[in-house]
């Protein structure tokens, strides 16, 4: 009987010449602009995801580095550069804060 497995989802480059190292055959397309950019985000979700189930420093780390990956990836895709960001992060920060503090919001009054 034939095995297959179905992801239907954004994988990193090498992911195909592993999968044939491991004797599978890949089936894989390459997506357009439109396609990639919501790829991307969804691969943000499933890391985030994982990102929470995560325990050790050493998948906390592994989740961080995929996550940062797909960042790279999306700011890139839409033009944005690292120095675009770190200075849209300091404006932010001045306006709103950091998160240094641990501060974690129940409720508000009034």
């Amino acid at each position: 009987m034939e095995k297959i497995v179905k992801y239907n989802k954004l994988i990193r480059d090498k992911i195909p010449e592993i999968i044939k190292d491991a004797g599978w055959t890949p089936i894989v397309k390459v997506l357009n602009k439109k396609q990639y950019l919501t790829a991307l985000k969804k691969k943000v979700l499933e890391e985030a995801e994982e990102l929470i189930k995560a325990r050790s420093k050493e998948d906390i780390t592994n989740e961080i580095v995929d996550i940062q990956e797909l960042l790279d990836a999306l700011a890139s895709e839409i033009g944005l550069t690292k120095s675009e960001i770190k200075n849209q992060q300091k404006v932010k920060n001045k306006k709103r804060g950091v998160f240094r503090k641990r501060l974690f919001l129940i409720r508000e009054e009034k």
